[in-house]
């Protein structure tokens, strides 16, 4: 997926940490969405909880638009035309509908409920996102992995994986990235992460074993949930830092709710994030820029598409400025 946005915020990150250097502790700070349009005024409308001011990464996961249920009929459906990526990784998860994707290695794919598309998108790769015209309604989550300086000028990747669901106590568990509940995905990454689906039965309770080296956040789909003793609500996304050896999270509803669990080790590294790049320097940013507008050889071509690329917008008139992770008080 294509941050359209025509203003893109410019983004210099790190990690977070307190007045003495120390990481987060075991708290739940709650981020709220803000909605964005994924294109033009009457474009399908997502909600974004990353990047945001409050903060911009967890571990090296570094986006996460969520979007639907969308009736296709009214929201227009998904029609995000061919973009470019540098730097990253995507990770496509839908709940409901069914996507068509296609990128510049040839990769014709579609996604669908259950089934994880991840695509490395290191020294330049593009790609195309349609819903298809048997999606009547379109749900689920659109999430970016930073890479980190070693492999941020990866070849361009892509890897399909369908997760088997694991229950226990009154939940079902399925890993896309990592490893939790006993189960290993076996997709690549270039950082350790964490990345589940969980589906908790009406007043279900669970609580994870997780790795305290990681920090995770828990982005709510549907449903009251409460993590450790904070109650997130529909759209919203609780953090927490490191040092936490368990997770325990409750459906305080009598429906069944749906969470995504993300982790990872704290990114140590700065990076400079800007509509559809990642970089370590302004200048990356504006090389990537140009080149994609070019339509240089860096990120090839998607074949099949049936309409244009999509252009760049116009960079900031000012030298990109860190931005970061405010310490915790």
């Amino acid at each position: 997926m294509s941050n359209v946005e025509t203003e893109p915020a410019e983004l210099r990150c790190g990690a977070l940490v307190d007045d003495e250097g120390r990481r987060a502790g075991a708290t739940v700070e709650v981020l709220s969405a803000r909605e964005v349009p994924l294109g033009g005024p009457r474009a399908m409308r997502v909600r974004r909880t990353l990047p945001q001011r409050a903060r911009t990464l967890i571990g090296a996961w570094c986006f996460a638009d969520h979007y639907g249920p969308n009736q296709v009929t009214t929201s227009g459906g998904m029609d995000v035309p061919p973009h470019p990526h540098t730097g990253l990784q995507t990770v496509s998860w839908l709940f409901s509908g069914e996507i068509e994707h296609r990128d510049s290695l040839g990769t014709r794919a579609l996604i669908r409920p259950g089934e994880m598309n991840l695509m490395t998108g290191g020294y330049g790769i593009c790609h195309s996102e349609m819903s298809t015209p048997r999606t009547s309604v379109i749900h689920g989550v659109q999430l970016w992995v930073a890479l980190p300086e070693e492999h941020r000028n990866a070849g361009r990747d892509f890897q399909h994986h369908v997760p088997e669901p694991v229950r226990i106590d009154g939940a079902e568990i399925r890993i896309l990235l990592g490893s939790l509940a006993g189960s290993t995905s076996p997709v690549r990454t270039f950082t350790p992460l964490l990345g589940a689906e969980i589906t908790l039965e009406p007043r279900a309770a669970i609580t994870l074993p997780v790795d305290t080296a990681f920090e995770h956040g828990l982005l709510v789909d549907s449903g009251d949930v409460r993590l450790l003793d904070t109650v997130l609500r529909p759209a919203e996304l609780g953090y927490v830092g490191c040092g936490s050896d368990a997770l325990t999270v409750v459906n305080e509803s009598d429906a069944p709710v749906r969470v995504i669990l993300l982790g990872g080790p704290p990114f140590e590294e700065e990076i400079v994030m800007w509509w559809n790049f990642i970089g370590r320097s302004h200048e990356d940013i504006v090389r990537a820029r140009e080149e994609w507008q070019a339509a240089s050889d860096r990120f090839g071509a998607v074949e099949g598409y049936p309409g244009g690329r999509l252009p760049a917008p116009a960079l900031p008139n000012a030298i990109i400025t860190p931005r970061r992770n405010p310490p915790r008080r």
